[in-house]
């Protein structure tokens, strides 16, 4: 039996292309001495509007997998190609990551190469999350979530501590992968990486919730979906609330921020269906959407190239130059003046109705 994909939403390109504006916003200000506190992340413990943003993200490459994979996968005979096509793509996308970071290692002779990253995790929770879609059926895949969480949870709570360096995350990644980590202190033999191992077993939860979110909304099942996400929500913050739970870090991706970045990304994606899909308003944000992958790519690779060159320090001083008493004001505007740039790029790209598909 042949199962055509679900119509795509509009709602879903928007959400996911404001999702990686943001990207560009947070990671490219002018001065990282100068930043607004909302657009940095949480030094550990914690949470602000920019942590946000990643999970978010991988939350709806799960909405997608649920309407690109999901539905064709209920066709036995049709696995094998899905699977074929979903591991190309994750291998294209793992392979552009890992190549950024050579760029990178060589423009500004880094220490060590650094094998994560970004784009490394998208390719990992995306491989891993679109086999779930493809051979686990919709209440296997609820109890897999369940399992992640639960044993994730159980890992951190059984640590001696979940601070800086000495979590069972970092000391896991430092043991494998050092020194080619995010940081490394030669000295102490210490290290830790945001995008390390370990802690992708929560993205890949992140990933996981957003197919089963995605599957309900294709199913039309929104009334469940926003009980849900306020469940997800609560769940969340009760137990990074309890004396003896888990905080809300984002380094670590502790359950507790999954179920809480999970329950208000539901929420983002039921607003964002309401007034798209179903009330007809513009999809904000669908030009960077549907170009996602090479927009965040392109937009790293010439980030990269200004910064090693002199360019992107000679634009914020500049900026510094109009408004010497507000540094964090110049600081903003230069990021914001880079994702108009961007804008123009992926504008440029769907009128041509050229998409780069990694």
């Amino acid at each position: 039996m042949n199962r055509a994909a679900a119509p795509r939403m509009g709602s879903i390109d928007a959400l996911r292309g404001i999702t990686v504006a943001a990207m560009l916003l947070v990671n490219n200000p002018g001065d990282w001495a100068h930043v607004y506190a909302p657009l940095l992340h949480a030094d550990w413990h914690g949470f602000t509007p920019t942590d946000l943003i990643f999970p978010l993200f991988l939350f709806i490459a799960g909405v997608s997998l649920a309407f690109s994979v999901g539905l064709r996968a209920q066709d036995p005979l049709a696995r094998p190609a899905l699977r074929h096509a979903l591991l190309k793509r994750a291998l294209r996308i793992l392979v552009a990551g890992l190549l950024l970071h050579v760029l990178a290692w060589w423009l500004f002779a880094l220490p060590a190469y650094r094998p994560w990253g970004v784009l490394q995790r998208i390719a990992l929770c995306v491989a891993a999350v679109g086999l779930v879609a493809i051979y686990l059926r919709p209440r296997a895949q609820a109890v897999l979530l369940g399992v992640l969480l639960l044993g994730y949870a159980a890992l951190l709570l059984s640590a001696d501590t979940l601070e800086p360096w000495h979590n069972p995350v970092s000391r896991l990644d430092t043991a494998l992968f050092a020194p080619y980590l995010y940081k490394y202190d030669p000295l102490t033999g210490l290290g830790h990486d945001p995008e390390g191992l370990l802690s992708t077993l929560g993205a890949v939860a992140t990933t996981l919730l957003g197919l089963i979110a995605g599957r309900w909304l294709r199913d039309g099942r929104q009334r469940a979906l926003a009980v849900l996400g306020a469940s997800t929500l609560v769940l969340g913050l009760a137990l990074a609330w309890l004396p003896a739970g888990l905080p809300l870090n984002k380094n670590l991706w502790t359950p507790s921020y999954v179920l809480v970045t999970g329950g208000i990304s539901m929420a983002g994606l039921l607003m964002a269906h309401w007034l798209v899909d179903q009330r007809g308003w513009p999809a904000l944000g669908r030009r960077f959407g549907v170009n996602a992958i090479a927009a965040y790519l392109g937009s790293s690779v010439m980030a990269l190239v200004m910064i090693a060159s002199g360019a992107w320090a000679a634009c914020n001083a500049w900026l510094v130059a109009q408004m010497p008493q507000q540094p964090s004001l110049a600081s903003l505007l230069c990021a914001v003046g880079f994702v108009l740039c961007w804008w123009g790029v992926v504008w440029w790209l769907d009128r041509r109705r050229i998409y780069v598909k990694i």
